[in-house]
């Protein structure tokens, strides 16, 4: 199985449609929370999310005839946002996660979910358009990236700063592409100062840092405040802020949304070339390290910094390209001294600083700090292969 995502142009109908599925299915997941917060309280069984459906159906809407609207949207996204909520619990008693949290409108990380009703539908899927069950065809941005000789199984539509993708699951047998691997391995250390550095010398600069993008924090900054003053003025004249809506304060946040989105876009675009680049040389292995990235963050003074590198990201889309190519992707352990160790003596420097960006060594080693950790990541010989 293969994803795909890309934009779609919806009409005006469709856009509509896709908002009340997604506010219905936010509404639904948050039910499902509440609801089993209430019979926790009262000492009753966690329900499933099978048992919540029959609950919601028997239950819930013949005692609220004012909550039929949530069968005027597609079961199926309805059924899927319960599933999802289901698995949020399931991960919180199995300790991967926290509590629950409720979902937010303006948040936009609910999807509408649609998939094949049974083995005789086939979802349609043209060089320029794409057949949605619930809404009909809808035209591509991208003509020719679908694949439209494969099945589809199913699929999520979403929206982000006003603006609508649609990803499919395909039917792949296979992911991996035949490639002959030399037999060096390479080493990768991620950074602030640089994206990357690797063990054959390579260095990738850290994007944030580039004019384009500073332009483009400029203008969220301006937004953003313009926006904060909005809000302002309106608690000053005794306005609640979410019962009366505001055009100025809407257009004002769309502008924000926005801006947020094409920062995020060209971040991810700049880590897939990154990773492009590194498995050109079609090393038999890439090795990195296990970053405690949350608790980097706690770092006030660098958080915003360590934000803007994508390193999870870039962490996903290795193993994934990795995964393709048949290049083992190993992980050092995270408290291994790869900086702090020597390259050829073998010797730790306890001392070493954040702000000492070249390593001296007793035994006359002089060498830049992240080159020399991402040559102990290639050398390290504890690890856990992703």
């Amino acid at each position: 199985m293969k994803a795909y995502k890309t934009e779609i142009k919806a009409t005006r109908e469709q856009k509509t449609k896709i908002r009340k599925t997604i506010g219905v299915c936010r509404y639904v997941y948050n039910l499902y929370i509440s609801h089993n917060k209430e019979v926790y309280e009262k000492g009753g069984k966690f329900l499933s999310a099978n048992e919540f459906s029959k609950w919601l159906n028997n239950e819930y809407l013949p005692a609220n005839p004012d909550k039929l609207w949530i069968k005027d949207v597609s079961s199926k996204a309805v059924k899927q946002s319960i599933v999802n909520a289901e698995r949020a619990f399931k991960r919180f008693f199995n300790k991967q996660s926290g509590f629950p949290r409720y979902k937010k409108k303006n948040k936009q990380d609910v999807k509408m979910y649609f998939v094949k009703t049974d083995a005789k539908t086939i979802i349609k899927c043209e060089r320029h358009r794409l057949q949605v069950p619930t809404l009909g065809f809808m035209r591509l941005k991208e003509y020719g990236y679908l694949p439209t000789n494969k099945v589809i199984r199913s699929g999520t539509v979403s929206e982000r700063a006003g603006r609508f993708y649609v990803t499919v699951l395909v039917d792949e047998k296979s992911l991996k592409k035949p490639v002959t691997l030399n037999d060096a391995g390479l080493g990768v250390d991620l950074g602030l100062k640089e994206f990357a550095i690797t063990s054959n010398g390579q260095v990738f600069e850290n994007k944030n840092k580039t004019e384009k993008m500073r332009k483009l924090e400029k203008k969220l900054k301006r937004a953003q405040r313009s926006l904060s003053r909005k809000y302002k003025e309106k608690k000053k004249r005794g306005e609640k802020l979410l019962t009366k809506k505001s055009a100025n304060i809407d257009k004002n946040l769309l502008r924000v949304q926005k801006l947020h989105h094409e920062l995020s876009r060209k971040r991810q675009e700049y880590v897939r070339q990154v990773v492009s680049e590194m498995v050109k040389t079609k090393p038999k292995y890439i090795a990195i390290e296990d970053l405690n990235v949350s608790g980097m963050m706690k770092n006030k003074h660098l958080s915003k910094a360590i934000a803007g590198q994508n390193f999870y990201y870039f962490r996903l889309w290795l193993i994934y390209v990795c995964a393709m190519m048949g290049i083992e992707v190993r992980i050092a352990d995270r408290f291994y001294p790869s900086s702090k160790l020597c390259c050829q003596c073998g010797k730790i420097k306890p001392d070493l600083k954040l702000k000492d960006r070249i390593y001296v060594c007793d035994c006359g080693n002089v060498i830049d700090r992240d080159l020399q950790a991402s040559i102990n990541l290639e050398r390290c010989n504890k690890y856990k292969i992703a």
